[in-house]
């Protein structure tokens, strides 16, 4: 009987401790990846000009002509 019981307890503590490895991986890997919905703008941040504006109108070469 006393057995078991140190069994249970040696397995609650590893189990413990691969949850919390497991959690810090996995949020180490989550601070250094980009969402993909987020990955427009972290380019846009990164290099001003490269992706086109959202607004598609001012993209159109009669609107430039108009405001210049």
């Amino acid at each position: 009987m006393e057995k078991s019981n140190r069994n249970k307890k040696i397995f609650i503590v590893v189990f413990i401790a691969f949850v919390a490895l497991f959690a810090y991986i996995s949020y180490d890997m989550s601070s250094r990846t980009t969402a993909p919905w987020n990955k427009p703008k972290q380019l846009k941040r990164a290099l001003p000009g490269a992706t086109p504006d959202a607004d598609s109108l001012k993209l159109d070469s009669l609107l430039k002509e108009v405001e210049g």
